[in-house]
């Protein structure tokens, strides 16, 4: 039977989502103690890869098991042992050919800026003291949506056969005094995120025009593109399935 795994995660302490040789992964850590909590090995595939230090709002991962499990069990079980930085919300058996990342039809991320010095919120978002048009970021970000080839906001070694992504959502919001970039797509090339978001900071502090934007994308130059901002800031907030990824066959 397969199982999905639905997590949070806060990733100050992490090499990112994947497996490392040398680092400490988010994956590691929940396929150790899930070989803890079964009488088998496991091996979990997740929705996506986060960077090191990126947090997660809402995640899944999948396994295989020719068992039955509690699936309530597991998830407390899991919960008791694994630390506290990581936590399992929920373990639901799906379909046999359900796949936690091909199947996902969108995801969300969201990075939070703060623009005052908070003691508080200095591992959860990141201090940019500048001045910034936030009309004219939103005006750049609009135009993210008229486009599909995102090779200007990849890192240059990466193993992916297409730069291709429809963005669905691409917006700043000021709330509770911090600002709050969504973005909802398709799918993420790796450094994505946090490169958009510092070209549109550049564009923020008036250091480029909106329009600039366009010659960014088409250039499809990663050189073109602003500084990657800042892991910490970046959560992956929603991953979104078919209705069906719930549904076992021949139920």
């Amino acid at each position: 039977m397969r199982y999905f795994l639905k997590l949070s995660y806060f990733g100050k302490a992490y090499h990112g989502w994947q497996n490392q040789p040398d680092s400490i992964s988010v994956q590691e850590v929940i396929e150790q103690n899930l070989g803890k909590v079964l009488p088998f090995s496991v091996a979990i595939v997740g929705a996506g890869r986060t960077d090191a230090g990126v947090h997660a709002r809402e995640m899944f991962a999948h396994f295989d098991t020719s068992e039955e499990l509690n699936c309530e069990e597991l998830a407390y079980k899991l919960n008791s042992m694994l630390p506290k930085d990581i936590a399992i919300s929920e373990v639901f058996p799906v379909a046999k050919e359900a796949h936690a990342r091909f199947d996902a039809v969108a995801r969300s991320y969201e990075y939070h800026l703060l623009q005052y010095k908070d003691v508080f919120a200095y591992e959860r978002a990141w201090f940019f003291r500048y001045e910034l048009d936030l009309e004219k970021m939103n005006e750049a970000a609009e135009i993210l949506k008229r486009y599909s080839d995102f090779q200007c906001f990849s890192k240059s070694r990466t193993d992916v056969h297409t730069y291709n992504c429809r963005i669905d959502d691409a917006r700043w919001e000021s709330k509770n005094g911090k600002l709050i970039f969504h973005i909802t797509a398709d799918r993420f090339l790796r450094n994505m995120v946090r490169a958009v978001v510092g070209t549109l900071l550049e564009i923020g502090q008036g250091k480029q025009p909106v329009d600039y934007m366009h010659e960014v994308i088409k250039s499809k130059d990663r050189g073109k593109a602003g500084t990657s901002v800042p892991a910490h800031g970046l959560y992956l907030t929603r991953i979104k399935y078919p209705e069906t990824i719930r549904e076992l066959d021949g139920i």
